[in-house]
């Protein structure tokens, strides 16, 4: 079980944890809504980044979701995605120009910013919760 109790507030196992603190969670809700109502990815591309970040952040809870990121991506922009994401959860400060120059070759400006916002939100989460030991949410019961 999780180090602090989950509270009444939310949905999730995840959400019940951060519920504690009702005022946060909802404004967290809204900025994850925001990121996936956003066109600017497919879903594709937003789980599969969000997948490998949970395990480079070795967050049971968001790990337990769906596994890791599929070993072949559907395209290109998915592949570098997936690829900076994992580069991004090991060491944020050591993505190069080289990196950045790939991206560039596929992401706009303003689709390069959303990504390093997504994943920096999402490895905050993750953060959160496997700080705070959130097991995956089969192991919660309500």
């Amino acid at each position: 079980m999780s180090r602090i109790a989950l509270s009444e507030t939310g949905a999730t196992p995840w959400e019940r944890l951060l519920g504690n603190a009702p005022t946060i969670l909802e404004k967290w809700v809204v900025l994850e809504q925001a990121f996936m109502a956003s066109p600017t990815f497919s879903d594709t591309l937003r789980e599969q980044v969000r997948r490998a970040l949970a395990f480079g952040n070795r967050c049971e809870y968001c790990m337990a979701k769906a596994g890791p990121p599929d070993e072949s991506q559907p395209d290109r922009r998915t592949s570098l995605a997936v690829g900076l994401a994992q580069r991004f959860v090991q060491d944020h400060r050591n993505i190069d120009d080289t990196t950045f120059e790939a991206l560039q070759a596929e992401f706009s400006e303003k689709e390069i910013c959303e990504l390093f916002a997504y994943m920096s939100f999402f490895c905050a989460s993750q953060m959160f919760g496997a700080s705070l030991g959130l097991q995956p949410a089969e192991d919660y019961s309500r």
